[in-house]
Parts: structure tokens; C-alpha cells; sequence
């Protein structure tokens, strides 16, 4: 099965969360057809959770276009915007979305 483009995935997660009343954006635009996704999410609470995707071995669950693992869990802001701004050095086709949300199920696959 083909993968969804980056840019539409994005698209739908955000949308998805703008119709939850929830506050979605794109805070880095990465490559259209194939940037790596990363999901920062803000608690409102002061700590911030990090998604990245799944290591290569993980990411085939049954149904799912994506997975993800929890890189940072409730953690301190500034690490975690150390964090991406080292990724994006590193790769300049990344895509963040940041999510604003108390809940913990953010509606991805979790490997």
C-alpha cells in the first residue's frame, strides 16, 4: 500500500484537530511528498510531548499510514525545542505540527 504524501497527512491531522476545537498548525513545513512528521504537543499544563515516527522495524501495524513513539512525555519545553531545532539541522525536510491538548490521545498509532 502506497503512503499518503506528507503534505496531506498533514493536512487531514490538522484539520481533524481544528474540528475538536483544539489549535493545530504547522509550525515547520518540510518536504511536500516525503518529510519526516514530527507532532509537538503543548498540555497547557508547561510541559510539552514529542512524536516522532516509528524506527523503520515498528511502523507496519495493520491499518495504520503512520506510527509514531513518544520521543518526550510531559517534558520541559526547551528540551524539546532543542530537540527539533537539532533535527532540522540535521534534516531540512521536516515537518512539526504543534497541537495544543490536554488529552494524551492525540488520534495517532502509537508503536
Amino acid at each position: 500500500m502506497a503512503r499518503l504524501r506528507s503534505e496531506i497527512w498533514v493536512a487531514a491531522f490538522i484539520r481533524r484537530h481544528n474540528q475538536f476545537g483544539r489549535i493545530c498548525v504547522v509550525s515547520r513545513r518540510g518536504d511536500p511528498s516525503a518529510g519526516q512528521i514530527w507532532i509537538e504537543v503543548d498540555h497547557l499544563n508547561g510541559t510539552v510531548s514529542l512524536y516522532v515516527p516509528a524506527p523503520a522495524g515498528l511502523e507496519t501495524m495493520e491499518g495504520a499510514d503512520r506510527a509514531f513513539t513518544r520521543r518526550f512525555d510531559h517534558g520541559s519545553a526547551d528540551d524539546v525545542k532543542a530537540r527539533v531545532l537539532r533535527e532540522a539541522d540535521y534534516d531540512p525536510d521536516l515537518w512539526v505540527i504543534t497541537l495544543e491538548s490536554r488529552d494524551d490521545d492525540i488520534g495517532v498509532t502509537l508503536a
